[in-house]
């Protein structure tokens, strides 16, 4: 019997998931897409009005910090006339592409909320319900033999508790809700966050006058800095005055505070205890090859790893996946993924790495890729990309270039 597979949520992920089911048709039915919004493309669906919560973290003049041929799927090119680091709207036309080449959007159900994903075992057999609501009002719950969780995890902002917050007396934002720098012309920005998104909004707003303090915990950064932005400790708290007190004890007024501090899990239609998973604002855990639930390996998650090459890592991940699903990759015993989850997280905090960096991959991707690969049998990631990644990452280092969403932490 075919098997009946639920994929939640049209973005990059959840395109390809779709993608290589429809190829898979001696094993699989064609799937369910369930898609929030009226359209294909999650975060790199630009929205221009925040006043309504929106799904979408782009701001208006966003452009890749990876080259075009790092940021496709590898059995998808980007059309050669293309700019090599594209603005956010050919990322979307480009998705739009892949979903039309693979004929996949007659599979998606736009306007529709997954609400549960709830196991239902029967002797060694598990399947889902899955309970979804339309925006026409529709409610039901249908069955499934797994679930593709491809609903990302640029959405849900997360803000670190600042003592005091409550004294700042100017406009508060985080980077989720940022779309663009001319309202902030000629006023005092502190931006909280140095990674991707920090320091490309920090770029954005010197280049209208805006006088930035680009707050953050790591080293200084080595590398110039544009005019009107100069570096600081990270925030230790706003004053009873509204000032902004730094750790190294300096002090600034500003205008505008903006948190670029990451986005956290946030997956409301599971319940994480259930499933044998603890989900807080920085991780999932236990997920074996950052992918599967020891207790419940037929729950897929795609996405979850960060700082990596986001397009060809969901396709080695979703290919791998597939093949655990159809019984050609044998999988080990529950105790046995989860020991290796366990011992992989510990060495990565012996060596020195915070809780709440373990999901990021961005040194060990090619050979976490190369790795699914070879258990499965496709064809993996061309060592060109690895070093041309490699090049981009030491160009960066000398010079920040625009910076994207699709990297940020």
């Amino acid at each position: 019997m075919l098997q009946r597979v639920a994929v939640i949520g049209a973005g990059a992920a959840g395109l390809c998931a779709a993608r290589h089911i429809l190829s898979r048709q001696n094993t699989f039915r064609a799937p369910v897409v369930y898609e929030l919004s009226g359209q294909v493309g999650g975060t790199w669906c630009y929205e221009e009005h925040t006043n309504a919560p929106v799904h979408s973290s782009m701001y208006r003049d966003l452009r890749t910090n990876l080259p075009k041929e790092l940021m496709m799927f590898p059995d998808f090119p980007f059309e050669a006339d293309l700019s090599s680091f594209l603005p956010h709207e050919d990322i979307q036309r480009y998705l739009q592409k892949y979903c039309h080449n693979y004929d996949i959007q007659p599979h998606v159900r736009f306007n529709t909320a997954v609400e549960s994903v709830k196991p239902v075992v029967k002797e060694t057999r598990t399947t889902w319900e899955v309970t979804s609501s339309s925006q026409s009002g529709c409610r039901e719950t249908e069955t499934f033999d797994s679930v593709f969780v491809c609903s990302g995890h640029y959405s849900d902002p997360y803000i670190p508790d600042i003592p005091g917050m409550e004294h700042f007396k100017g406009k508060v934002l985080h980077s989720h809700s940022y779309r663009f720098a001319e309202p902030y012309a000629g006023q005092s920005v502190v931006v909280l966050g140095a990674k991707a998104s920090g320091l490309d909004i920090s770029i954005e707003l010197a280049k209208v006058g805006a006088k930035v303090t680009l707050s953050h915990g790591g080293v200084p950064l080595s590398f110039p800095l544009r005019d009107g932005i100069s570096q600081s400790s990270s925030v230790a708290a706003v004053q009873p005055d509204g000032a902004i007190r730094f750790q190294d004890g300096s002090v600034c007024d500003a205008d505008v505070f903006i948190f670029c501090t990451g986005y956290r899990f946030s997956f409301g239609f599971l319940d994480g205890p259930s499933l044998g998973l603890a989900i807080d604002s920085h991780m999932v855990s236990p997920l074996w090859k950052y992918l599967l639930p020891p207790a419940f390996p037929s729950l897929v998650f795609i996405s979850v790893c960060k700082m990596i090459l986001p397009f060809p890592v969901y396709h080695c991940q979703v290919q791998f996946a597939l093949s655990v699903l159809e019984g050609s990759v044998p999988l080990p015993s529950q105790s046995q993924m989860e020991s290796e989850v366990l011992t992989e997280q510990q060495d990565k905090l012996a060596r020195g790495i915070e809780h709440r960096h373990l999901l990021i991959i961005q040194k060990e991707q090619f050979e976490y890729c190369r790795a699914l690969a070879g258990l499965a049998g496709f064809k993996p990631l061309t060592p060109a990309s690895q070093s041309l990644y490699q090049e981009v990452w030491r160009q960066r280092n000398i010079l920040p270039k625009t910076i994207a969403k699709s990297t940020t932490s």
